[in-house]
């Protein structure tokens, strides 16, 4: 099913389909980067900042990982159907309308007084997230249409989807140290002000035509079966694997996402079409989105809790402890942009999964007093240069042929696997996390040299794992992706119908 994509007229670059490239592409570039970035580094920057919130509102141990999670469960639930709301809206439209939203609900979290108002502003951010990610991305794939610059613009967006990450960090240990934990949502505020001032001027309307009914079923059932499936994780690291609780959670969840497959089946105008997924080089890329991200999110929120717990790093130490990740994204995702044209995306991807397993197989071998020149710098480079060589061309190979119509939808799925990945992925690697703590200490007397101990026993086997779900994300990639290097558009289309 193909579309076409109109932009509104006496805008700046309406009449493109001369095939003449937008006049202020990078203008607009540089403010969908920015509403990248700030979309990104949420999922992480309240990392830090999380011991003194929980301190203050009075959040129990057991309720705390929700200021995470209720992030990035509304935002990779209900992207499926921003993505759609993108495509007929308008993606102009989308994109502001999930700025004001997303500062909106930054102010509500930084004046939050209680653990619940703070959950709800978390979660509102992420569904305003919803809108804005892919509405950004849509509108990056029909502005750059030109297979050079086309690269360089994904090698833009693949390092702030790579990075962004670790930058929340330090800018959360900023924050926390010389202000105060709440400005690590306030913040947002004045960075949305300057996006929305440059992008109405600069950035021109697309959307797709047709009907523009859209699937609400299927987007209530795909959030409610991820709701359910990472709570039966959480509840696993509580009362065990075979809890009755645990088991109906999980059950549910899987009933759920299958009601959704179904549903989507059978909807004339489904929130996720299906050939979208079943194109056997955007599936592999999807999956593999979804094992990086399972492995990525569960990595720096441990590498964090070593840093401030076992290294008794300041927020702000631990914040540029865990810059070195940036940096190999940074350097890997600039050879990306270079090396895709000519080597394809597949052995980049391949390439960069070997890369990071290695570097999170590194982290296993930390102890209470690991040294950071000799040890964890090298490893947080490795797994950074593994993650910028698979983010760049990810993005672009899932988004490779998909007509228009679908962009908005294939860009959402794109940005829904990695946080879908990052919520179910962090669930679990903590479920496994506190096994391997619970099961050190048995036998073990109860004294602060082996809690410690026990710690750095839990990160390691978290890492583990974490390594573990990024070779999967490799074998992925090398059954599932069979494009070619020549496959890549080399023309003036992005999009093919």
């Amino acid at each position: 099913m193909s579309g076409t994509t109109s932009t509104a007229p006496g805008a700046p670059g309406a009449g493109t389909s001369t095939g003449a490239p937008h006049p202020r592409r990078w203008i607009a570039l540089a403010v969908i980067a920015v509403s990248q970035l700030m979309v990104v580094l949420d999922a992480t920057i309240v990392n830090i900042a999380l011991p003194k919130a929980q301190a203050d509102l009075g959040i129990s141990d057991a309720n705390r990982q929700w200021v995470v999670t209720a992030y990035t469960l509304a935002f990779g639930g209900l992207l499926l159907l921003g993505g759609r709301i993108a495509d007929y809206w308008g993606r102009k439209r989308t994109f502001l309308v999930g700025m004001t939203g997303f500062a909106l609900a930054s102010a509500l979290g930084g004046l939050a007084t209680t653990g619940g108002m703070l959950f709800a502003a978390r979660a509102l951010q992420g569904a305003f997230g919803a809108l804005l990610a892919p509405a950004a991305l849509a509108l990056l794939t029909v502005l750059f249409t030109e297979a050079t610059e086309r690269a360089k613009a994904f090698a833009v967006y693949g390092a702030i989807a790579g990075g962004g990450s670790a930058v929340g960090l330090l800018l959360g240990g900023v924050l926390t140290e010389y202000a105060d934990w709440r400005w690590c949502l306030l913040v947002n505020i004045p960075v949305a002000a300057i996006a929305i001032a440059f992008a109405i001027p600069l950035v021109p309307e697309s959307r797709a035509h047709g009907n523009t009914r859209y699937d609400v079923p299927g987007a209530i059932v795909v959030t409610a079966g991820l709701v359910s499936l990472v709570y039966g994780f959480t509840k696993a690291a509580e009362d065990g694997w075979d809890a009755t609780a645990t088991l109906a959670f999980i059950a549910a969840g899987v009933a759920l996402l299958a009601a959704f497959v179904v549903i989507e089946m059978r909807s004339s105008h489904p929130l996720l079409p299906l050939r979208i997924i079943l194109d056997r080089n955007r599936g592999g890329a999807f999956l593999t989105s979804t094992l990086i991200g399972a492995g990525l999110f569960g990595a720096f929120l441990f590498l964090t809790f070593y840093f401030q717990v076992v290294l008794q790093y300041k927020p702000l130490e631990a914040g540029l402890a865990s810059l070195p990740v940036t940096a190999g994204v940074l350097i890997a995702a600039g050879g990306a942009s270079q090396l895709m044209p000519r080597l394809g995306a597949k052995p980049l991807m391949v390439a960069g999964s070997a890369l990071a397993a290695v570097g999170m197989l590194v982290l296993t071998q930390i102890d209470v007093d690991t040294s950071f020149l000799t040890h964890l710098l090298p490893a947080q480079v490795i797994l950074g240069l593994g993650l910028g060589f698979t983010f760049v061309p990810l993005s672009s190979l899932a988004l490779v042929g998909v007509p228009e119509h679908d962009a908005g939808a294939a860009s959402a799925t794109l940005n829904a696997t990695q946080q879908i990945g990052g919520s179910l992925g962090t669930a679990l690697l903590n479920t496994l996390y506190t096994s391997a703590v619970a099961t050190y200490l048995v036998g073990r007397a109860p004294s602060p040299v082996n809690q410690v101990e026990a710690l750095v026993q839990g990160y390691s086997v978290a890492f583990a794992w974490g390594a573990v779900l990024i070779v999967l994300a490799g074998l992925a990639t090398v059954f599932l992706v069979k494009v070619r290097k020549e496959d890549i558009p080399t023309g003036t289309a992005v999009h093919m119908g």
